[in-house]
Parts: C-alpha cells; structure tokens; sequence
C-alpha cells in the first residue's frame, strides 16, 4: 500500500513580495531548497489570460507504458523477455505458472537461486522451502518443492545458455533431456501443438525494441490510451522479422526432407541422415536436426518460425537497446487530447473525472508502475516548443490580443517567458535562445501521464505553472540528497544502468518515493492546482504524474548562488560524457566582457568563477605543452554551432581551448581528453584556444574592480561576524552594515541573510535580556499570571547568559543578567534550606516569595514554596473553622477536604486531613441517620429520638438535621404540655383552639399519642359541619353556614354586599370585652373569645336585637315607598332598581316589590306559604325534625364552635315560636297545633330525635320509591295531555296570568278546571313542546305539576321530595 511521502512547503506571498519574483525565491531559498521543491500560491486575483492559440496547437504526444517506467519492474519485464525470447526461438511458447492462486515471480526466483550460490547448491543443501519463506510464501505448504520444478524446467536451460555451455555436449544433452523428457513440461514450456493450459496465462513479450523501430498503421491505435492485461490465456501471435513474409505465406520454410536430397541434409547432434521425415531446417543458417535431438525434444514441427541452437546464441547475445519512450501514431488538436484524456479517465475509475479523488488516483499510479500483470498506456505530450505554438502567457507582439486590464502580465516577474531572461537571471548572458531552458515548454498531460526522475540541465532551477486542468502531483528531493538518490536507484536496479549510465538524464525511469524513502532518501510530494508554481532547486530531483487532463508551462533560471554548482555540473557532464545545453565558460566570459554593467554581487561571483577557470585553464595548457603540443591556433569558437565544438569523448562543449589534429578534419577533443583525439603523434596535434591567458586576466581584473566595493563591505561583515571576544563590535555596528547594504543596494545574498540573522538573534537576545532585568515578571505574577511565554528556566538563563557571550557582537546586558544568575542561584540555596524545614511559618515563605517575583525566570523551587504556602494556609483555615462550632459546616468540612485533596501530600496535612475526614464521616452518618428519623413514617416515639440527640450532641459540628431534631423534641414536649391541659380542662374545648393543636401537631415530626384522638374529632366536627351545610346552605348559595345560622346583622335595601371574612385573632382565657357587632366578622369574632356557650347565646342575642330592629326599620321604608302616594316613575324596587310595572311580588319579610319576570313567584312554595325575597331567603329552611338529629349529634362531638352555638341559639329561639304560637292558639280558639311542632331538644332526648330521624328517612326513601314506579305513567300521561294544553283559549291564559299578579296572600285552590291533564298549579304557565318535565306531590295529594310551573329543577326533583303549597298547609310543614 503507497504511503504517501510529507508535504513540500507551500508558500502565499504578498502582493509585495509577489511583485519581486527573484527577491522572493531568493528569501523563501533556506527553506524551500532542504525538501528541493516547494509550492508558491499566487495571490488572489493574479490570473494571467491563457493566451495559446487552442486552435493552432497540434501535437504527437509520447506513449508511456506505465510498468515499464519504474526501474525495478522493467528489470523484470526485460528478464521475462529474454526468457520468452529463449523459448520462443526453440518454438515453443512461455507460460507463468500460478503458485499459491498468485503468478509466479521468476526474476525474483532467479535472482535468489542465484544469490544462494546456483541450482545446484540450493538442491543440495535443501534451500527451497528457505526461497519459498523468502519469496513470500506461508511456511509449511511443501511450496519449495513447487518452486524447485518449475526452476528446473524453465529458467535453469536458461541459465545453462547464459553460462556459455555447449548445449549439445553429450553429457548436457543427456542431462537436459531427463528434465525435459518428463511430460509435466508441456504445463510450463509449450510447444505449439500442445493445447492451452488455461490455469496458467500466456506471457506475451512487449518487444520493446522492435516497437521502437517499426511504426503501426494509425488505424490500429486509434484508442491509443488503453488498459489490458499483460498476461494473457490465449495463443501469442506469431512475431514476423522485417522484410519477411508471413509465416502462414512460406509452408515450405519447415518442412519434412523427404522431398529433397536426402544426402545433402544430416542432423549436426547425431550426424545421422535416417529419420528424414524428423529433419528440421533452420530458418536462421538452414543446418538440420532431427526433433527428437532437440533440446528440450519437439513432438510436431513447428507451424512458425524456429532457429536452432547456434543462431539462438547469436540472436540472445545481441546487445539490449537503450530504453526511450515511442512517438504516438497520430497528430492531436488540444481539444481532441482533452476529449480522450476525459474518456480514458471517467473510463478507467467509472466516475466523472471531478469526482475522482486525487488520493485514489496516486495509489492507483503506483500499484500500476509496479506491477507486471497489468499494462495501461498513455500519452503526454511533453516538451512542446511555445516558440512554435505559442506560450500560455501574454507576451508582446504575439497573435494574442491583451486588454488593458490583463496587460500587467506582459511584463510581470512570474511570466514565464521574461523569468528566464530578467536581470537578476545568469541566463540573460547566454547568447542562443534554449528551447526548454530559456524559452518556455509546454505540457499537456491526461491521467497517469508522467515524468519520470531528473534532474534539471545543469542543475539549474525551473519553475512551472499549470495554467488549468486537474492537478499535477510532484515528487522531489532535496539537492544534498542526489548522489543518494542515484546510488539507491543503481542498487536496486543495476541491469538499467548498464545498458544505460546516464538512465537518469533520459528521463524515463521512475521508482516509488516508499521505496526511496525506505533506503533513507527524503522524499516530499504535493499536488499543483491550476493557478498555482512549482519551484525546483539546484540538483533537486523530482518527479510526477497528472491527475487528469490539464496544460503546463515551465522554464528553467539561474541564480547568482547558483554559479558555483552550475561548474560543478559541467565537471560532472564530462565524467558522465554528457553534452552540455551551453558552454559555462562562455557565458562566464561573456558576463566578464561586460563587467561594468554587473551586478556587484554577480560581479564578485564572477571574479570567483573566472579566477578558478583560468587555473584550471592554464594548468591543462601547460600540461599540453609538456606533452608534446607545440602548435597553437587562435579559433573563434562562439561563432560555431555546439555540436561542432564538443568533445569527441566526453561531449563538452568546448569554448576556451580544444585539440585538433588534421588527420581527422571536424574532429576534435577537450584538454581533458588529449589522448583520445586519434593515434597520431602528439606533435601533429594543434592547441585551439579562443583566448590567451594574457586576455583573460585583465577581464577578470576588471570584474574584481567591479566587485571591490562590494567585496570591502563583504570582507568588514565577515571580520565582525568571525570576531572573538573583546575585538566583538556593538550591534550598533552590525545595523549600520546592514544600513549600508540597503543603501547601496547590495544584493540579498547568503552572506546578507546571515548578517541579517545574526542582527535579528541579538536584537531578540537584548530585548530578552532587558525583560529579564526589569523583573516583568513581578506584575504578570500578582495580576494572576503565572508563568509566560517568555520565561526562561534557570539552566536555560544560564544558556542564554552563554548565548550572549557567543554572540558575534557584544550587548550591554550581558554583565548585568550574569549578576542576574547570581542572584537566583542565591534564591535557590534558601529555598532549599526553607523547604527542609517542616515548622516554616507562612511569613517567612511568603517574603521569600516576594523575592522571586524580581526574577522573570521559571524557577522550580516557586511550586514547592507555593505549595508549601498552600499547605500553612489550609492548615490555618482548618485550625480556625474548628474552633467555632457553628462554622464547622458538612460544606465546609466537604471545602478543606477538596482544598486538601488538592495540595501536595505532607505528614501534617494528612493528619489533619485524616481527623477532618473522620469527623465529616461521623458527621454525615449522623446527618443522614437523623434525616431519616425525622422522615419516618409513622414518626418515632420522643423516647427513641430523645436517644439520638443525646448522641449527636458531643460532635464537634454544625448539623442541621440533629439540631432540627432537637428542636422537634422540645416542641413535642411543648406539645404534649397542652394536649393533657387541654384535656384536664373541665369546660368543652373551642374549636378553633384544637384546630390549631392538630396543626402544631402534625407539623411535628414525632410520635403524639394524643394527636389521632384530636385528628378524629377534628374529623367528625368537619363532618357535621358538612352535614349541616348539606341541610341548611342552598345550592350555589354564597352564604357561609356561620351566617345563615346567626341573625343578620346587615340588614340593607337592594343586593347586600357579602363582605370578606377578616383575619382570625382568636385569643384564649381573655377577659369579655365591649365590641361591636356591626357585621357577620365582628360576630365571628365574639363567639370564638366567649368562654362558654352561655356567653355565646347572649352575644347572638344581641346579635338577634339588632337583626329585629334593622328589619322593622327597612320594612316600614320598604312599606312607606310603596304607598299609593309615591310617584310610580321615581320608586326604585325589585333587584333591577327600576320602576314598578307589570306583574309584582312583595316579599312577606322585608315588604319590598319585585317583577315577577325577575324573581320566580313560585321558587319558594315548596318551602313556605310566605313569599320571601332573594335576599330574605338565606337558606333552605329545614324543618325542625331534621335540624335536631344535627344538634344532638354536636353534643355528642363535645366541641365547642361558632356554629354550633348559633345553631343552639337558633333551636332555642324555634322552640320559642313553637310556645308562643300554642299559647296564641289556645287564647284564641284555634285548632290544637300540637301535632305540627316538635319536642324541643333536652339531655336525655337524644335516642328521640335518632328515631325520628330515622322515621324520617324511611319516609323519605319509601316515596322515592313511589316516584319512580310511577314515573313511566307521567310521563305518557304528559305526552297525552301536550295537544290538549295546546287548545287551551288564549282568555284562560290571560285570566291564569291575572291570577297570579295577584296579592301573595292568594288562595291556594284547586282550579276551576278540574280536567285531568291540566296542571293544578296556580298560575300555570301551559308550558308548550315536543317534551314537558313533570313532578308529583309526595304529600297527601299525590298531584303532577309541570316543573316549571312550581320552580323545580330536574335535578331537584330525582334528589329531593316536593312537597305542594295544599299539602304543606295542611300537613302543618
């Protein structure tokens, strides 16, 4: 699996930086150039115009086989070839046996029978399963023995050829033909009459050279991008030699001899002439063999070509041609390319192109470079002249039209066609116009497109742009590591670079960066995006693929730092025997010929160059002259094209001198190589030079005067950066050289950048150095800021107090922070001698603290002392917390704790952590025990909880929970104190005194024995209370049972507001006071403080005096403004306050007047003969038989309460009525009344009134009873009477509705209308509809009235008895 190597640097200038391009690349160098390629993003907005003529440009691309491009897999298809090559001669057909369901590697198989000494070796000493474990293969599959046979019978004839052993030797031959006679061979050597094994692939030769060599028609790649397998099943196809004829054309090439002389043809391996029909004629020399002599032995005669074993060896030993990448068989236009390169890629991964990831598409490159099984075929086209085609860029006068707008890119740095050629370039001083290096190349690349490992010419720097497209992914190299890199390529893949030395200049050899980077070469990738450089430096090796298609443009420059390298390579080329692209002394003589115009720097650089150049030069003439040279020729080599003037040996371009001889006109060679000219003697030779010694020294003379200037302030840098000790000059001296630099513009070189450094370290240096002698660090500590950023430790103050010292120049602080380290070597002993001592109070470490905080360095004795500090101080703060009792919380014990938790471990803390923790843990068992105490249900007894807080009593703490326990035992004990005075009492206890007894005693959590019995007769005082609410509160009535119960002491015209109770203020055991009774809350009032009932019935009897007379006053008004001598129009009655009209009611209590469509006239007559008033009628007015049972059962309850008292009293004052109303009768002489009142209640009669309570009762549920049998019969009765209501005469109606306005008093007869389906109700309403509801009378009568007409409701009459207005007078209700 590919690993992909780090990322190069990428770099995004400013529009500042960016306008500079040399200054920019001369800055970003000291990083860039250690990885040797970086990325340089543009910024946004740079996006020059494409300016190439899409139409015009056509090119041939080159084909590129991809398993061919990487070094170690092209060692094994040439290995597999000549095998193929070797059977294929001797007729038969090579197949790649499977071993382990995978193809067997046979380069890898030879290679490691040959590392073990040989087959002969690895068979005796049983090495097999040992080359099987190393090839790969899992142990213990008996795979040796596999590899073993299949060695011996394809690759080990091989070998036995390739060591130059006589096949036909007898013993040879015996041998081979015991391996090749065993008929297992036809699996793996087959002959072409034998058929196809189909569990192993056919290996088909690529023929590398013969492809090279003849063209095919354009017609049968015209899919020239394709993917196919190497190894394929079916048959190979015959080859055919040039010139040659089709093998299927010539039959009589192989043929029986039997047609010809048989004398003339004998077999060379058993001189015999028998057997002629087994003769076989060579189709190299014509010699004869029989087919059973053969080796390996052939059953058939060959259908193809076949050569015997002499012209095998002459065909094998035919040397191996240079590998180099083919021409494609057809012309492109940009846009037929881009259509093909798209097809082949969305092809190839079965997705659009832009949704293929670029990870996919690098791990997919390098599986396919590395494998043999596959073959997938390119096309680049690379290294297309923009001379011809024009460049991607602007440029002036060319066919490409510029606005205004995009005409800052015909002159910018980054335009690749003025790069090259800019000042700051050493390549504007070479005369010939270098395609590729001075004039710009372009790349057109579809996916897997490459360009294999290289380096620049002469090792100059490129730069290139992808105008648009998918990305290019790049490999590179650092400089440093070159000669590594070719090392590790020519150790993995030797057999290359023997056939080719300088494989790596072709340009067509790539190897994994996984592989390189495993032999310790670094290696970095990214991937370019259109808009974006990539830069190589000097030596750099790089390489690369495209993503998919897209459109590059490079070009090479050179720098002045790059000069020094660029005569290196020149020396490199002749050991290489490389041509070089121009002469560097030409250029170098060049530049010096135009010596004023130089740059300073490119001047010094010069001087240096020239200076090593012409000792070398005269050093190689001196050494011509002492071998015999005599004759010398002046020649003017720059005028001559380069390959007229290289080197006949080593290919250099010669400028300076060379050596001719007029034997060999044309010919001539360089200093270097004297004695490979020709065979004359040396006197012939001639000594060309194109300069004398005398005229290059004054060149150099003048570009050294050129570069004095810069070269006095070069020398003045070097001495100050090299001073030592007390010769150190100030950094006041360093920035006036650098001020001096920018003044005369010198250039930014290495030695500038390192002054620039060096000034940059010392400015830091002395701003540090200052900081720590200001003691910043006092102020950062106290705000809360620890340590900083810029805090030293002490061991590093003490390498910077070195630093300093080593600096090139001298700073002032230096004494004054070496006085610095003294002082906190001083600080240090101290603390070490205080943190010994463990009884070190907080005083005494605090003002050692306060002493660091003049030191603005990490000193790591301040985490001790603080610790130590926080330590004293936790140790203070429990010591007082303890002392309090009431401060000593769960929380705060919980607080120290974590604060404890929190400090560095120390015998004193974990004492007193250990009792703080044992105290917390009694402290919150005892907390939770008495939570839960005091949660229980039922609540403990106060024996039991007494227990606990006699316990809880000697901790040390503040706990809520115990004190809350003891506080709940002393109001228990308060308590208990009332209840038995409460119950030792000889009077009834008031009501409103046990309620709240039974709510202090609820409210406390423990155990009252007396409590349930308050709790139920609290219960049973509510329950009569409810009870006589039921009896005597009408429904939805908004009166209390207080205020029915009491005479009325509000007694007001119209709606009587009910005014708000007010809070109750019971006070026990006061003395009787004088208060008002002004309204139903001053009564309330009165009854609750009376002592006894006695007091209470005079109250209500006062109470009752003031009811009489605010009655007597409002029915006189009530009474006088109604008289007939009122104005009607004025007179305000009834609940609505308006005037009387129509029909009117007057109440029998208050005597005031109301609409009868107000108030209903008959709502009441069920309960009296009297007609009373909404605001008179207070309650329902039960009869006396019902309210007895309710105060007998109030005496049983012994529980005084307001309205037991008003019942009393009311009781008290009916039994009164009763007496007088009998007395009335009897003196008057009218009927006995007896039977008609109730016995008044007495002490002894309460069994009475419970029986005739329940009489009552009985009565009750038997005419319920009655009801509902004949509740089915009304109701039919009422659907029969509904149409003859519905004919009643409309004076009947109005005579009924007269009837009714009449005086209260009125009758209460039986209608004349005696029908049965009229309703007997006076002032019947006839009502009308589908349904009318119906009631009967459960008195004597046993009537059906309508409901309506009497007032009652449904609900009313299924829950209560009705009792009519007749039956009620005379049952005396």
């Amino acid at each position: 699996m590919f690993k992909p190597p780090p990322e190069c640097p990428v770099f995004e200038p400013s529009w500042e930086e960016f306008a500079d391009p040399f200054a920019f690349i001369n800055k970003i160098r000291p990083i860039a150039e250690k990885t040797g390629i970086c990325k340089v993003r543009p910024p946004p907005g740079w996006q020059p115009p494409f300016a190439c003529n899409v139409d015009r440009l056509h090119f041939t691309p080159r084909i590129q086989r991809l398993n061919e491009l990487e070094a170690q897999t092209r060692v094994k298809l040439n290995f597999l070839d000549k095998i193929a090559k070797f059977w294929e001669l001797q007729g038969c057909s090579l197949k790649i046996p499977h071993v382990e369901r995978k193809i067997l590697d046979l380069y890898q198989l030879n290679k490691n029978v040959a590392d073990e000494g040989g087959f002969d070796i690895v068979c005796r000493d049983r090495r097999w399963t040992a080359i099987a474990l190393k090839m790969g293969f899992a142990p213990g599959k008996a795979v040796g023995s596999h590899l073993r046979s299949h060695y011996e019978r394809i690759l080990y004839p091989y070998n036995l050829f390739q060591s130059g052993a006589n096949l036909l030797a007898p013993e040879l031959a015996s041998k081979l033909m015991r391996l090749v006679s065993a008929p297992e061979l036809d699996t793996f050597v087959q002959k072409p009459t034998l058929p196809l094994d189909t569990s192993d692939k056919e290996y088909k030769p690529h023929d590398l050279a013969e492809r090279q060599q003849f063209v095919q028609p354009a017609e049968s790649c015209c899919n020239s991008a394709r993917r196919a397998k190497r190894m394929r099943a079916e048959t190979s196809c015959v080859k055919t030699e040039p010139g040659a004829e089709p093998c299927e054309n010539r039959p009589n090439l192989r043929r029986r001899m039997g047609s010809f002389v048989v004398d003339l043809y004998i077999c060379l391996v058993c001189g015999s002439g028998s057997d002629e029909d087994r003769l076989l004629l060579c189709d190299g020399c014509d010699d004869s063999y029989h087919t059973f002599c053969l080796i390996p032995p052939l059953n058939d005669i060959p259908k193809g070509d076949w050569r015997c074993p002499k012209c095998l060896a002459q065909e094998c030993s035919k040397p191996q041609e240079a590998f180099g990448f083919e021409q494609a068989y057809r012309d492109y236009s940009l846009r037929a390319f881009g259509e093909m390169a798209d097809s082949f890629k969305s092809d190839y991964f079965n997705m659009p192109v832009h949704m293929v990831p670029t990870e996919l598409v690098e791990k997919e490159f390098w599986r396919l470079v590395s494998t043999i099984e596959e073959d997938v075929t390119v096309e680049y086209g690379a290294d297309i002249a923009s001379k011809e085609f024009g460049s991607g860029f602007p440029i002036r006068n060319g066919r490409f039209k510029v606005s205004e707008k995009d005409e800052m890119y015909l002159k910018c740095g980054w335009n690749l066609n003025n790069m090259a050629m800019m000042d700051p370039s050493v390549l504007t001083h070479v005369t010939a116009d270098i395609c590729g290096m001075t004039l710009p190349w372009l790349y057109v690349g579809m996916c897997f497109s490459s360009f294999c490992w290289h380096i620049e010419d002469h090792w100059s720097y490129s730069i290139n742009y992808l105008h648009w497209g998918e990305p290019k992914t790049w490999y590179g190299a650092p400089g440093f590591a070159a000669e590594q890199l070719e090392a590790v390529m020519k150790k993995l893949a030797p057999e290359l670079f023997q056939i080719q030395p300088d494989l790596l200049h072709q340009l067509v050899t790539i190897m994994n960066p996984n592989t390189l980077m495993s032999h310790g070469v670094p290696i970095y990738r990214t991937n370019q995006c259109a808009g974006e450089f990539v830069i190589t430096f000097p030596r750099a090796y790089h390489s690369g693929f495209n993503q998919g298609f897209n459109f590059a443009e490079a070009v090479n420059f050179c720098t002045v730092d790059w000069m020094a390298l660029g005569r290196q390579c020149v020396d490199h080329y002749r050991l290489l025997h490389r041509y070089c692209v121009f002469s560097h002394d030409e250029m170098i003589c060049q530049m010096a010929s135009k010596a004023n115009s130089l740059d300073v720097v490119l001047a010094s650089a010069v001087q240096k160059d020239m200076k090593d150049m012409i000792r070398e030069e005269q050093d190689l003439r001196d050494n011509v002259r002492k071998m015999g040279v005599k004759h010398c020729e002046q020649a003017e080599y720059n005028l001559l094209q380069d390959d007229e003037r290289q080197c006949a040996k080593c290919r250099t371009t010669c400028y300076l001198s060379a050596i001719t001889c007029p034997c060999s006109p044309g010919r001539l060679v360089c200093l270097h190589h004297i004695q490979d000219l020709c065979s004359c003697p040396l006197t012939n030779y001639t000594l060309n030079y194109r300069f004398t010694l005398d005229d290059l020294y004054p060149m150099m003379n003048a570009v050294k005067l050129r570069a004095e200037f810069y070269d006095e302030w070069a020398s003045h840098v070097t001495e100050s950066l090299e001073a030592k000790l007390d010769k150190k000059k100030s950094l006041s001296v360093f920035r006036s050289l650098i001020n001096k630099s920018e003044l005369k513009m010198f250039p930014d070189n290495d030695l500038l950048r390192q002054l620039r450094l060096v000034t940059q370290d010392a400015e830091k240096c002395s701003s540090v150095a200052q900081q720590l002698l200001n003691g910043k660090r006092q102020t950062r500590y106290r705000c809360g800021g620890g340590k900083t950023q810029s805090q030293l430790t002490v061991e590093e103050l003490r390498s910077f107090v070195r630093q300093l010292y080593n600096l090139p120049c001298s700073l002032p602080q230096a004494p004054k922070l070496k006085e610095l380290l003294n002082c906190i070597e001083d600080f240090q002993q101290h603390s070490e001698k205080l943190l010994a001592d463990e009884t070190t109070g907080t005083a005494e470490i605090q003002s050692l603290l306060d002493v660091s905080f003049d030191f603005d360095v990490e000193l790591p004795e301040l985490p001790l002392l603080r610790e130590r500090l926080a330590q004293a101080r936790w140790l203070e703060g429990v010591q007082q917390a303890s002392t309090q009792r009431s401060t000593l919380t769960l929380e705060t014990m919980r607080r120290l704790i974590d604060q404890g938790v929190g400090l560095t471990p120390h015998p004193s803390v974990e004492k007193a952590m250990a009792r703080l923790q044992e105290l917390l843990t009694v402290s919150e068992h005892w907390e939770d025990k008495t939570s839960s105490l005091l949660k229980a249900r039922p609540p403990l007894s106060i024996e039991t909880l007494s227990e606990t807080a006699e316990k809880v009593a000697g901790i040390p703490a503040y706990l809520p929970n115990c004190l809350m326990l003891k506080d709940s035992i002393s109001r228990a004990r308060e308590w208990l104190q009332e209840a038995e005075a409460l119950q030792d009492e000889d009077s009834i206890p008031l009501f409103y005194n046990l309620s709240d007894m039974v709510i202090r005693g609820q409210d406390i959590p423990v155990q009252l024995g007396p409590l349930k019995q308050l709790e139920s007769l609290m219960a049973e005082v509510q329950a009569w209370k409810e009870s006589a609410a039921k009896t005597f509160l009408m429904k939805n009535s908004h009166f209390t049972l207080l205020e029915v119960l009491c005479p009325r002491c509000e007694v007001e015209a119209g709606s009587p507001k009910r005014k708000s109770k007010k809070a109750k203020d019971i006070t026990q055991h006061s003395k009787k006071k004088m208060v008002k009774l002004d309204c139903h809350s001053d009564v309330e009032k009165a009854l609750s403080e009376t002592k006894d009932s006695a007091s209470a019935l005079a109250t209500l009897g006062e109470v009752r005096l003031q009811e009489m007379g605010a009655l007597s006053s409002l029915r006189a008004a009530n009474e006088s403004k109604l008289l007939p001598t009122a104005d009607c129009m004025d007179l305000k009655v009834c609940v609505c306050q308006n005037p009387p009209m129509g029909a009117m009611l007057q109440c029998e209590l208050c005597r005031d007047a109301f609409h009868s469509v107000c108030v209903r006239a008959s709502s009441d007559s069920r309960s009296a003969q009297a007609w009373l008033c909404p605001h008179c009628r207070r309650s329902e007015k039960p009869s006396l038989d019902k309210v007895l049972p309710l105060l007998a059962s109030l005496q049983r309850i012994q529980v005084r309460l307001p309205e037991g008292d008003a019942l009393h009293y009311l009781v008290e004052r009916t039994v009164s009525w009763q007496q007088r109303a009998r007395q009335v009768s009897s003196s008057c002489g009218l009927p006995d009344l007896e039977e008609s009142f109730a016995t008044p209640p007495s002490t002894d009669g309460k069994d009475g009134l419970i029986k005739e309570g329940v009489n009552g009762a009985e009565k009750k549920a038997k005419r319920r009873l009655e009801r509902e049998a004949v509740e089915p019969e009304r109701r039919d009765k009422a659907k029969k009477l509904q149409n003859k209501r519905q004919k009643i005469n409309k004076d009947k109606n109005l005579e009924r509705k007269a009837a009714s306005t009449s005086s209260s008093h009125s009758d209460f007869s039986q209608s004349d209308d005696s029908e049965e389906e009229m309703c007997p109700a006076e002032g019947c309403q006839q009502p009308e509809g589908d349904e009318v509801d119906w009631v009967q009378c459960d008195g004597s009568c046993n009537q059906w009235f309508h409901q309506v007409c009497v007032g009652v409701t449904a609900e009313l009459a299924e829950k209560e008895d009705y009792v009519c207005d007749n039956c009620t007078i005379s049952d005396g209700r």
